[in-house]
């Protein structure tokens, strides 16, 4: 078989299990999860490498309406991953509700790349529901394929890489094969960051934060990273910092943790808060943050 190579990218409503399809076809936590919406805010490439092919998977923010400049970027992302695929997954569960973002489906309907339909959490229902289901989406996306699948279980999975790989077209790797993806090292760094963030702290605090790595000394045993977390309201500081800093300590130590399990290695982490007011919703501090759509 001749080398093959293409771009596989993952759309779909938010909360329908992007991520963690994700992770599992790269085989390493390359998205962070959690429970609420929203929690992927770029487009994040994993790289799957045999002999024989190299996937480029992208991680793409759930599909919402914009209600300020950061969300507009991340539609952005989202509409774009249509533009330029090999192959489309869009990804749906058993729960979510049918019409949402029609608008976005529509155009999942009029792109020329093949669309592999995935209907993901099919542990969490039953076989008339998801007979429902088929019935559906084939009629919404009758050029799709479909697979029920649990990402979470990781059941049925092998099928669906089974035609990924039929589908993406001949070709030598974009990438060099010793690589997973193509973000820095700082990259991953902000989002395990922001991840412990996202599952400490409730209501708006989480979405009104960024992570930005100031330093990253990478010596021979210990990586030295000092960064820090933008809130958009001075008193957004008092509730990350929390009583006597044990919140922002907290974080840290999480953070740490997962950071050295990421690069195998010692860490020494230093994270200090800084008010950026509504940077959510300036252009200079969006494009500083990585959300320039390129």
């Amino acid at each position: 078989m001749n080398h093959k190579a293409g771009f596989v990218n993952i759309i779909g409503n938010p909360n329908v299990g992007k991520s963690t399809l994700m992770n599992r076809l790269v085989g390493e936590k390359i998205s962070i999860i959690t429970s609420k919406s929203q929690t992927t805010r770029h487009r994040i490439k994993g790289i799957v490498n045999t002999d024989d092919y190299q996937i480029v998977y992208s991680d793409t923010p759930g599909v919402i309406k914009p209600s300020y400049k950061l969300q507009e970027s991340m539609m952005n992302f989202s509409i774009s991953a249509l533009v330029d695929a090999d192959v489309i997954i869009y990804v749906t569960d058993t729960v979510e509700k049918f019409d949402k973002n029609e608008a976005f489906l529509s155009k999942v309907q009029k792109t020329s790349a093949p669309v592999l339909l995935v209907i993901n959490k099919i542990d969490l229902s039953d076989d008339k529901k998801l007979e429902e289901l088929f019935t559906r989406w084939e009629e919404t996306l009758p050029n799709a394929v479909i697979y029920p699948i649990s990402a979470k279980e990781n059941f049925n999975l092998d099928n669906l890489l089974n035609k990924i790989v039929e589908l993406i077209p001949e070709g030598d790797p974009f990438f060099p094969k010793d690589e997973i993806t193509d973000l820095p090292a700082r990259f991953f760094v902000n989002e395990i960051i922001r991840e412990k963030i996202l599952l400490n702290y409730d209501k708006e605090v989480p979405y009104s934060v960024e992570v930005q790595v100031e330093e990253f000394i990478d010596e021979p045993k210990i990586i030295r990273i000092s960064a820090v977390i933008h809130v958009e309201r001075e008193s957004q500081k008092g509730i990350i910092i929390g009583k006597r800093g044990e919140a922002l300590k907290r974080v840290g130590t999480q953070a740490r943790k997962d950071i050295e399990n990421f690069f195998g290695k010692k860490v020494f982490l230093q994270v200090h808060v800084k008010l950026s007011k509504d940077w959510r919703s300036k252009e200079k501090n969006l494009q500083n943050f990585g959300y320039s759509n390129n």
